[in-house]
């Protein structure tokens, strides 16, 4: 199986060889504070990647909808109690009709997105989610061919859409895109950036993903307080004792990762400082019900770091964030409309906050998820599936479509393994290589990106 990527990742780490990132002493592992400048492509215009991951497992049952006669019958009998009526599905109605007369409606909370729809910069990725291989039904049922590890378990599927690997997985494609990029990047420490914590997707070999919290960059304690207890002295004493060079290995490079992050937080927070707040159109809290809306605080704060990068000689980045409450196993009705509110509405605000600055055709959003859910319904929700749907959102993509193949609905259907469990057509690593090319990855280094893309015939799926 991994002959496929032996020569790429024989040009990889030739590269790396030849940066010298470990120094003569220090074991390349341990020199954390050397960002790699690890040249694959140069790049001259600007373009940002953001994952917008839905922790829980999206019930995409209730996301997209059939809408055409047919469809919608179908559709209600399988999610019984689930199901939207079909009136509520009127105004969000999409208007292309697939083959056999198949049409979809975007769930009615999804309102925001549907005239980035029709204007041509929302696609729609059908019925995709992690394979080895592709793979039949009867492939499946019988074991015959590799299959991801650990389907259905929460954890590892995060991990397997983010990374291609089980939980405990240590470089994610995000990372992997972002290893490529760095030597376009005048500042690459800001090359992978995350507001929603430590995710596996944005860790690369060379680039370490960074952390900043929604309202700005996280400074450390002590260092940031003016003046420590009353006095400059005090904390210029402080700042000195935790930067400065160490004989022992570990201490020293403990002490390099510190001074970096002091530096590299005054330098974004200046960064930041003159960019424009985005507020109106990513609001903090709902102006309705007062409740916060994460999502946009998220967004908000990419679309100011994208802002800010263009200032610092960044040519590419890759973003994520992240919304929680999708494993909805009970309270379906009542919960998931509000969670996909807020989803529709923060990419919506987001992507007019990058369309405000001209900079709409250099960045691209996309939805992922742990999985997609159980067509059936368990009486008051659905439980864990595989495939599902997906949007990607931009001026560079080639909206107002459906790419991939529309599942049948109905249970017993050729891509069901169990109550309404998707089979996926489309693979994660086709979905992630067609927006590594888009970013400038070369077609030789998509293996770096995807690890089973050698598998799959389609490599460019043509969304973007």
């Amino acid at each position: 199986m991994h002959h496929h990527h032996q020569p790429a990742r024989r040009a990889f780490l030739q590269r790396v060889g030849q940066l010298g990132v470990a120094g003569v002493a220090t074991p390349w592992a341990l020199n954390l504070a050397a960002m790699g400048e690890a040249a694959a492509f140069t790049a001259n215009d600007y373009r940002a990647l953001v994952c917008v991951f839905l922790y829980g497992g999206n019930d995409h049952g209730n996301t997209l909808i059939p809408a055409d006669a047919t469809g919608y019958a179908e559709y209600a009998k399988v999610r019984g109690g689930l199901a939207f009526a079909r009136s509520a599905l009127n105004a969000t109605q999409l208007a292309p009709t697939l083959n056999g007369g198949r049409q979809y409606a975007l769930a009615p909370s999804l309102s925001a997105l549907k005239p980035f729809f029709d204007a041509g910069q929302l696609a729609v990725q059908l019925n995709v989610g992690p394979l080895v291989q592709p793979t039949t039904l009867a492939q499946y049922k019988a074991r015959a061919v590799p299959l991801p590890p650990k389907l259905f378990s929460h954890n590892d599927q995060q991990s397997v859409w983010q990374s291609a690997a089980a939980e405990g997985a240590v470089r994610g494609w995000g990372g992997a895109m972002g290893d490529l990029a760095l030597a376009s990047n005048g500042q690459s420490l800001f090359t992978c950036m995350s507001v929603t914590g430590n995710a596996v997707f944005l860790a690369g070999r060379n680039v370490v993903s960074y952390q900043i919290g929604a309202s700005g960059a996280v400074a450390i304690n002590g260092v940031a307080i003016e003046p420590l207890y009353d006095s400059p002295a005090c904390r210029e004493a402080l700042r000195t004792l935790i930067t400065q060079a160490r004989p022992q290995v570990l201490e020293n490079e403990y002490n390099r990762i510190t001074a970096r992050s002091i530096d590299s937080q005054k330098t974004l927070a200046t960064a930041l400082a003159g960019t424009p707040n985005f507020d109106a159109l990513l609001p903090d809290k709902d102006a309705a019900t007062g409740q916060k809306r994460d999502l946009n605080r998220q967004l908000k704060m990419v679309a100011r770091l994208i802002a800010a990068g263009r200032g610092m000689g960044i040519k590419r980045q890759v973003f994520m964030v992240s919304l929680g409450g999708f494993d909805t196993h009970d309270n379906l009705k009542e919960r998931h409309p509000a969670l996909l509110q807020q989803v529709g509405d923060a990419m919506a605000g987001f992507q007019r906050s990058i369309d405000s600055m001209g900079m709409g055709a250099g960045v691209t959003t996309f939805t992922a998820s742990d999985f997609g859910r159980t067509l059936s319904s368990n009486g008051d929700g659905s439980d864990h599936g595989w495939g599902a749907y997906h949007f990607v959102l931009g001026g560079a993509v080639k909206g107002g479509a459906y790419y991939g193949s529309a599942p049948q609905i109905a249970l017993g259907g050729p891509e069901d393994t169990g109550q309404g469990r998707l089979l996926p057509t489309t693979s994660v690593d086709q979905f992630a290589a067609t927006l590594g090319r888009w970013f400038g990855v070369s077609d030789s280094e998509l293996p770096l990106v995807a690890p089973n893309i050698a598998n799959f015939s389609t490599r460019n799926l043509g969304f973007v």
